[in-house]
């Protein structure tokens, strides 16, 4: 997207992007809207707060001149730099870590979270508390917390090695408070949860308001992951209990959060947020980049666009495929995305099911494709089977082409849809496999649903409607001043004793 005309710089405007796994590194959905933004406001001075997995991901996206800083987060490369406190230091920091675990671990201290997670964060900006966490004083105290009286982790009688694995994830996990939070203007996470504790960081700090956006729900996310993880529920249980902390507090202290649709909405007052808070802003497409595709395959196909990536359930989608094929011999399916690094086992498990069913020569993968409108194209029903989303690009974007679409019922997917797609729930093939040979079926039926879909986007999801409203926001907090809420500085006593020790477990 280009400058407006007549666009001009915006004195004193700095907005820090708060990114996961997405922007600059990564291609995607949520990397295509911080795209949208960066490029659409030239007016203002970005920054990015990349959180990554090792660092040594390259930039994918070219990031124009008024993007003035990215900063890469890793959160599973080498040990960030630093050495333990000491003395009356390490004493502070280890009451203000019992405090924290007592939080995740007990409802009846979850107060004592957020003293203690700011605590940490000024050790963190020392260069203390990734050295504090690989010692072995902090497996100590994991041991002595979720063994006391009372706890319903201690049922589950976890071990030393839970306290071991329990302790590293969260040393990763804090890794970005590490890093040196935004000192003025706005702070923007694009996700909840690790993105955000820079930005919670920056409003303790310097009193920088922070906005939150949520495509999917972080935390409802990591619930899904977390089932399957080959992890004890100890190590669960702390874990998700950091979550759902973060989550809480990041809702309670946005200045303004504005989900992509009204599904998150409910989750985030469920989590503290105050309705005045929320102003949901919804994904928004250029559609003269994504114009109507033209004619339909010859053979009846069925296509998707995404990442590989279990939370977009491809298995489900494959079978719901095989039922498919059953009744339309001659259909096809067609899989267009890159498998991001990690991913390549899910990728063959897709691929093994496809051929243990009988389908493995109907069902191709056609990796990353030039351009995202030939997968929309590809098909003449373009399918969504995810068990998550926020409000998918891809929807949006197969809708503005003027394909009819199949998509599980999940986070703002009704919203976008509306009447002209059809929609069923998630995990279930059977009710997929009817709604795809439904439209394979009608073709009149297919061309009415693509032209409504067109002028539905059209009408409500355009990109100007986007970037207006965030640049709007923008200059809102922005003018509104430091947005100051402090918290106390110092751990409350806790039930326990901090265990000191010099030694080292480091891993």
């Amino acid at each position: 997207m280009h400058a407006f005309p007549g666009a001009h710089r915006v004195a004193s405007t700095r907005v820090t992007l708060l990114t996961e796994g997405t922007y600059p590194h990564s291609h995607g959905g949520v990397s295509v809207w911080c795209d949208q933004l960066v490029t659409g406001m030239p007016d203002l001075d970005f920054e990015v707060i990349a959180v990554t997995g090792t660092g040594r991901e390259p930039l994918v996206w070219d990031v124009p001149a008024h993007v003035t800083r990215v900063a890469s987060v890793p959160m599973w490369g080498p040990a960030p730099d630093g050495r333990p406190p000491r003395g009356r230091s390490r004493n502070q920091l280890a009451a203000a870590y019992e405090q924290f675990l007592t939080a995740v671990l007990d409802p009846r201290a979850e107060h004592g979270f957020a003293p203690a997670l700011y605590t940490m964060a000024r050790a963190a900006a020392r260069g203390a508390l990734s050295p504090f966490l690989r010692d072995d004083q902090a497996i100590r105290l994991m041991t002595a917390v979720w063994n006391r009286p009372g706890l319903t982790v201690r049922e589950a009688r976890p071990t030393l090695h839970d306290a071991i694995t329990a302790t590293g994830l969260l040393e990763h996990a804090l890794r970005p408070l590490a890093t040196p939070p935004p000192q003025d203007g706005v702070a923007h996470a694009v996700s909840g949860g690790v993105a955000a504790l820079p930005g919670l960081a920056a409003l303790e700090q310097h009193g920088v308001p922070l906005l939150l956006t949520e495509h999917g729900v972080y935390l409802r996310e990591r619930y899904l992951g977390y089932r399957t993880a080959p992890y004890r529920w100890p190590v669960k249980a702390v874990v998700l209990g950091f979550f759902r902390l973060l989550a809480e507090e990041t809702y309670r202290r946005a200045a303004l959060i504005t989900p992509g649709n009204r599904y998150n909405r409910l989750w985030e007052e469920q989590g503290g947020a105050a309705p005045e808070s929320i102003r949901t802003v919804y994904n928004g497409v250029d559609p003269s980049a994504f114009p109507p595709a033209g004619p339909e395959p010859a053979a009846p196909t069925l296509s998707w666009a995404g990442r590989v990536d279990p939370i977009k359930d491809l298995e489900t989608l494959i079978r719901a495929f095989a039922l498919v094929r059953d009744k339309v011999p001659d259909a096809t399916l067609r899989l267009f995305g890159g498998t991001p690094r990690g991913g390549e086992a899910y990728r063959k498990r897709c691929e093994a099911l496809a051929a243990d069913l009988g389908h493995g020569d109907a069902v191709t993968f056609e990796g990353r494709v030039d351009d995202i409108k030939d997968a929309y194209a590809a098909g003449n029903v373009v399918m969504l089977s995810s068990i998550s989303e926020g409000f998918p690009f891809t929807l949006i974007e197969a809708m503005s082409c003027g394909r009819a679409t199949v998509s599980t019922d999940v986070g703002g997917v009704r919203e976008a849809v509306g009447s002209t797609g059809l929609v069923v729930p998630p995990r279930d093939p059977e009710l997929m496999a009817d709604a795809a040979l439904e439209l394979l079926g009608d073709p009149r039926r297919r061309r009415m649903m693509g032209e409504a879909a067109r002028a539905r986007v059209i009408e409500q999801f355009t990109l100007r409607q986007t970037v207006d409203t965030f640049r709007s926001i923008y200059l809102e907090l922005a003018s509104s001043g430091r947005m100051r809420h402090p918290v106390a500085h110092q751990p409350e006593p806790v039930v326990g004793t901090a265990v000191i020790s010099t030694g080292s477990m480091a891993g």
